[in-house]
């Protein structure tokens, strides 16, 4: 993957090998043996989420791109487990445009 790659890009690819990691042996994978072990996969979540606050606390821009790196990758392990992809978000982030967050937040159902 090249540096060059626009984000769509970046996505696209990103979801096609997360694709082709769920016919991989756990051993030979990162990705599978998160996969092979859900619990582990949210923990990995909440693990890079924290990592991440802490970088922006501590104002560090380079550690701050770094972590969050790590949890939109794991956050899209997550989605591509349960079959869900990045598109999947955009759309529902499209959808909300224009449209005030306090209504957004008020009109979803529980």
């Amino acid at each position: 993957m090249s540096n060059t790659m626009n984000a769509n890009d970046i996505l696209g690819e990103l979801t096609a090998i997360l694709e082709a990691r769920k016919s991989e042996s756990a051993d030979a994978s990162y990705v599978a043996s998160l996969y092979a072990r859900p619990d582990k996969m949210l923990e990995k979540i909440g693990e890079e989420a924290v990592e991440t606050i802490i970088a922006a606390k501590n104002d560090d821009r380079e550690q701050i791109i770094y972590e969050t790196a790590d949890l939109w990758f794991h956050t899209m392990v997550m989605l591509a487990q349960k079959n869900l992809c990045a598109d999947d978000v955009l759309r529902e982030l499209a959808r909300r445009f224009g449209v005030s967050g306090h209504d957004e937040k008020a009109s979803r159902t529980k």
